[in-house]
């Protein structure tokens, strides 16, 4: 029996993948914290990693208990739609009511993290709207 092996180059490839991690997050929920202080607007505030999984999170003092879930599933849909939930609520309001079937909170309040262009996590407020 005789056998035959081929062998082809292949140049090395380098993928930079850049993710949010606990130290980010925890920026990020910083920031958040400190907007909703300054509207005297109290949040529950979720920051997940691109693929919508949960990093870090706050209820601030004064927020509903419901509102908690709510941040966390707009980053989760902010991160894996790569696109801001105001979007997705915008279409609904035009009578792109598919959105309404698809599992996914399309309320505003959910944000995706760029970096470099590519979604690196996502932020999700949810809470009272304080206007200053």
């Amino acid at each position: 029996m005789v056998m035959a092996i081929s062998c082809f180059s292949v140049e090395a490839q380098t993928i930079s993948v850049t993710t949010l991690d606990q130290v980010g997050a925890q920026v990020v929920l910083r920031a958040a914290k400190e907007n909703a202080e300054q509207r005297s607007a109290p949040s529950a505030i979720a920051v997940v990693d691109p693929d919508g999984d949960l990093l870090a999170s706050q209820r601030m003092d004064g927020v509903r208990p419901a509102s908690a879930n709510f941040a966390i599933e707009k980053a989760r849909t902010a991160a894996r739609l790569q696109r801001p939930t105001e979007e997705i609520e915008d279409n609904i309001n035009r009578r792109r009511i598919a959105f309404v079937t698809a599992g996914i909170a399309a309320l505003r309040g959910g944000v995706p993290i760029r970096v470099h262009g590519q979604v690196a996590g996502a932020v999700g407020v949810a809470g009272l709207s304080g206007r200053k």
